[in-house]
């Protein structure tokens, strides 16, 4: 009973260290579209400088995942759940180095108006935090189908991703002066693209923790 209690009480440190950098995540997104939408280059070095945190806090997590194993030598559903972290943070981390990818482009194109009112990329940063808190409330509360939810959601992500590529990619064909800055707003959709993909490989890690299968077995792809 010792044993099951100090496991537990380490499982909560763990959810509540997931927790915390599932916000960093989150925070980094926002600030990362807010910096592009108001060209804020300040607001931009700051997520840049941040994502520091972000890879720090991966490492800790890690840490906590390998003395986890180590010590209490977790089988079955314990262990999966642990090693679901493990494989979440990564993602997680991935996303916070998006973000950053994002803000650098936010300093590049500043100083001049877009070649395109910023309508559907606001959205794709609406739409990807929302994935990423989904999929770590699927986690910690071991809710299957909110986790399936936020995969299904990734195809909202796509769509977006498509409108604006194929609005810029149509500029591109009608003023090649432009063409350099568009190129750029479509890398920031894109980026914006994965951020949806990776929050979408964090949900798929919660329903393989839960089923002990991976979200692609399930779906006999």
């Amino acid at each position: 009973m010792r044993m099951r209690s100090r496991f537990d009480d380490q499982l909560k440190d763990l959810n509540n260290a997931l927790i915390e950098m599932g916000a960093m995540v989150e925070n980094a997104i926002s600030e990362a579209c807010k910096a592009l939408i108001e060209q804020d280059t300040t607001l931009a070095g700051q997520v840049i400088d941040n994502d520091d945190e972000i890879d720090n806090m991966e490492e800790t997590i890690e840490t906590m995942c390998s003395r986890i194993i180590l010590q209490q030598q977790p089988v079955a559903g314990d262990l999966r759940l642990v090693m679901a972290v493990s494989k979440i943070v990564t993602d997680l981390e991935r996303i916070g180095d998006h973000a950053s990818d994002i803000s650098e482009l936010a300093i590049f194109l500043a100083g001049k108006p877009y070649v395109r009112k910023l309508e559907h990329i606001p959205q794709m940063a609406k739409a990807t935090t929302k994935m990423v808190t989904k999929a770590i409330n699927a986690y910690v509360r071991k809710d299957l189908e909110l986790a399936m939810e936020v995969i299904t959601y990734d195809d909202i992500v796509d769509e977006l991703f498509s409108l604006v590529k194929d609005d810029l990619v149509g500029l591109i064909k009608e003023n090649k002066d432009d063409s350099d800055r568009a190129i750029d707003l479509i890398m920031v959709a894109k980026y914006f693209e994965r951020i949806g993909d990776h929050a979408t490989n964090v949900a798929e890690w919660v329903v393989f923790s839960l089923t002990g299968e991976h979200r692609h077995s399930i779906r006999g792809e």
